[in-house]
């Protein structure tokens, strides 16, 4: 049986997509659908098959959306998400479909998750973030400001279309970080989807979407010579964010390392320039004021 990913990216990660294709190539029969969102490009990978804004975009929301953000990549990719899912349902006829972001690498099954999408609409992956107010409470305050799910994996079966359309539509309507409207680009909006849609499920193996902001809950451990999540769950995916990275390069997630070496070797395959510094883009100067403030803030118990 053919299983059905897919990704959105840009001209310029596509590196990224070919070793996220080649993770799960290995792992089973699967087929990485690719948006690419800003140029037409010769692409070519056995395991992928590739689109353009113009193939996806004949419907109204997804037309409003790439007007919309057009001039901004990031929220256009974001924005896109559930649109390319219902066009790789409804059009393409997939049956089901699971998004990835393309800095998501397997290592092991992932079947389990196609067969949870025979009984449910729409599959999540919990951050994760630690749930402790009494220390390090900014991963604390995260479930609540950035989201309690990551919209880096997203997976929908045969009756989420209406899911997916409502997803998009809250995208058309705002995609953009603001705490003070309790928005935080097209993540937030997750937070919604168990509560309106009753067949929505939460994934509770922890060793789906393993990444650096979940080192506490989703402990790493030895057992028998192979890592395990918390004694019970085998990595079957990690998401290599900057914050993973930075994490298991300064050495507080190096139970990770050989897996993260792993993945660089599968990124050079493809990018023989890389440089690991390419893979840590910095917080922005204002996101790293708005924490420095955060820091001072708690030390006086505001």
């Amino acid at each position: 049986m053919l299983n059905h990913f897919c990704t959105i990216t840009t001209a310029s990660h596509l590196y990224k997509v070919y070793a996220l294709a080649d993770s799960l190539s290995r792992l089973g029969t699967c087929l990485l659908h690719v948006l690419i969102t800003d140029v037409k490009v010769s692409a070519e990978h056995k395991n992928c098959r590739f689109y353009n804004l113009n193939d996806v975009g004949k419907q109204q929301t997804a037309n409003v959306i790439i007007s919309k953000y057009h001039n901004y990549k990031d929220k256009l990719r974001w924005s896109m998400k559930p649109v390319f899912m219902n066009f790789l349902l409804n059009v393409m006829n997939t049956g089901k479909v699971i998004y990835l972001d393309n800095d998501l690498y397997f290592y092991s099954d992932y079947t389990f998750l196609f067969d949870l999408l025979d009984s449910y609409s729409v599959i999540l992956t919990p951050h994760y973030y630690k749930y402790s107010p009494r220390k390090e409470q900014n991963w604390f305050e995260a479930n609540f400001r950035v989201g309690l799910f990551n919209a880096g994996f997203v997976g929908a079966g045969a009756k989420s279309t209406e899911t997916l359309q409502w997803w998009a539509d809250c995208c058309a309507y705002r995609c953009e970080k603001n705490s003070f409207r309790g928005l935080f680009d097209d993540q937030k909006y997750l937070d919604l989807v168990p509560v309106m849609d009753s067949n929505a499920h939460i994934i509770r193996h922890q060793g789906c979407n393993v990444a650096g902001w979940n080192t506490d809950v989703c402990r790493r451990e030895i057992i028998d010579y192979r890592i395990m999540i918390n004694g019970k769950y085998p990595i079957v995916f990690i998401h290599y964010n900057e914050t993973t990275i930075r994490e298991i390069i300064r050495g507080a997630d190096v139970v990770l390392f050989n897996y993260y070496r792993d993945y660089v070797s599968s990124l050079s395959k493809y990018n023989s320039n890389l440089k690991e510094q390419d893979l840590l883009v910095g917080q922005s100067l204002i996101e790293k004021l708005k924490f420095s403030i955060w820091k001072v803030l708690t030390e006086f118990g505001v």
